[in-house]
């Protein structure tokens, strides 16, 4: 056994990586990290006595070079007798979906594509190839765009069921390995475009700090296994703390007490909310600056007040909570009226819409223009539409005369954008009459002419 694998074999046996019957899904990609990781665990089968396959992710990002790394992959897999998936995912597509880069799009979309894969093959153990090079950038990456210990802990050797054997060895390393059993592989070209900020710190900013310090791979990677194992350490406070903070929980939301946070350590706040906000979407795109805002919302926010994080997260301030939930806003349906003189609920805005007709003799006043209107009988035509905003719909607001988009008056009246979509809008004849609990528009007012009224009254439901 060379005294590489016997370094990986360390890796393993430290970690815990591995037991005997295991089947392990290796990613292979034909680049020089995941072929020296299947080589070297085809060399460790008869030992552990563990099952071996491997899965190939077309990105579909590089067409013209795709064929060839499939190619070499199946005929190494062959020559080892391993069974070899291939497996296409759509990047560019989620990316644009999902508003996040190519690469972590792809990187997203393959963990998903490994986990589905695995739980088919029942293989119960994932390996990938990252190594030491990857952890030290992984690090200084987090640390230029600002991270905790948490952060700074780098990639984990064991999550879950995944494992990274290789993820104490440097690159030059595995090159050599490689060089030295004439194993063949292939270089990603994407990995040497600047434009990724990963691969500038590889190709620009690690070169110079390896002259400052040749050993900055090792002491990097230390530095991070130092971290991680603090970092396990505080988050025993942290669930502690959490199941004092917690007031109800979803899968999609989770509810927390404002007062005790108020006062808690800075260093357990911070982790409690990374805790809370993994539980109900994940912390990709979750930046230290994230978690300050929300901070500040708790401690000095008033009540409806929130922010919008990465994803489609939102935190919301309450009166003695704080709400941070991943659950899509809601949007009203379309409620038909056919006549007057009639009791509607809104489920999805919790109200309660009267709309009844009364002569104008009887009329005391003019409502506040805001949950009770009055508005010109004769000018409307039923049947009235009660629905969500749409795309293009402007209106007249009484008091201002002017045309006006109801996009920009819902910022101008600061409705939070998640709210948007349950105002009701009551239209007739495709022109917006009022916008409930906010303005009537002026087309529809009353005046001297008006002989009889529709008192529109909004009611929430308790």
């Amino acid at each position: 056994m060379s005294d590489f694998i016997k370094k990986v074999l360390s890796t393993i046996q430290k970690y815990n990586m591995l037991s005997v019957g295991d089947h392990v899904l290796v990613g292979l990609s034909g680049g020089p990290d995941s072929l020296c990781l299947l080589f070297v665990l085809n060399s460790l089968k008869s030992q552990f006595k563990f099952k071996i396959s491997a899965l190939y992710v077309d990105h579909g990002l590089r067409p013209e070079e795709i064929p060839e790394e499939i190619k070499l992959c199946q005929r190494i897999c062959d020559t080892l007798d391993l069974n070899f998936y291939t497996q296409k995912i759509n990047v560019k597509d989620y990316a644009e979906k999902e508003k996040i880069n190519l690469q972590e799009a792809a990187r997203i979309l393959r963990y998903e594509i490994f986990d589905q894969l695995s739980l088919r093959i029942k293989a119960n153990k994932i390996a990938l190839g990252h190594n030491a090079d990857d952890q030290a950038e992984t690090v200084l990456m987090r640390l230029l765009r600002g991270a905790g210990p948490a952060g700074l802990s780098g990639i984990p050797p064991v999550r879950k069921k995944i494992i990274r054997p290789l993820i104490e060895m440097e690159r030059k390393e595995i090159e050599n390995f490689l060089q030295e059993n004439e194993i063949p592989y292939i270089i990603d070209s994407s990995n040497m475009k600047l434009e990724y900020m990963r691969n500038k710190i590889r190709h620009l900013l690690i070169p110079v700090i390896k002259e400052i310090s040749p050993q900055a791979i090792k002491i990097i990677s230390k530095t991070a296994d130092i971290l991680r194992e603090e970092n396990d350490y505080i988050n025993v406070s942290v669930t502690k703390a959490l199941m004092r903070l917690m007031s109800r929980k979803t899968d999609q939301k989770v509810e927390l007490f404002c007062n005790p946070m108020e006062v808690l350590n800075i260093v357990i706040l911070r982790r409690a909310l990374r805790v809370a906000i993994d539980s109900v979407r994940d912390l990709k795109g979750i930046e230290f600056d994230h978690i300050e805002d929300i901070i500040k919302l708790i401690k000095n926010g008033k009540p409806g007040d929130r922010i919008y994080l990465p994803k489609g997260i939102r935190a919301i301030k309450g009166y003695s909570t704080v709400i941070i939930t991943a659950e899509p806003p809601q949007k009203l349906s379309t409620y038909q009226i056919d006549a007057p003189n009639i009791e509607i609920f809104l489920k999805e805005s919790s109200m309660i819409l009267e709309i009844n007709e009364i002569p104008i003799d009887k009329l005391k006043d003019f409502g506040n223009g805001k949950i009770l209107m009055y508005i010109d009988a004769e000018k409307v035509k039923f049947p009235l539409i009660i629905r969500s905003r749409k795309k293009g719909d402007y209106f007249y607001p009484f008091g201002f005369g002017n045309r006006k988009k109801v996009q920009d008056f819902f910022v101008d009246e600061k409705i939070p954008r998640d709210e948007r979509d349950l105002v009701p809008i009551i239209e007739s004849e495709g022109k917006i009459v009022c916008i409930v609990g906010y303005r009537l528009d002026d087309r529809f007012k009353i005046d001297h002419n008006t002989k009889k009224c529709l008192q529109i009254k909004a009611i929430p439901k308790l």
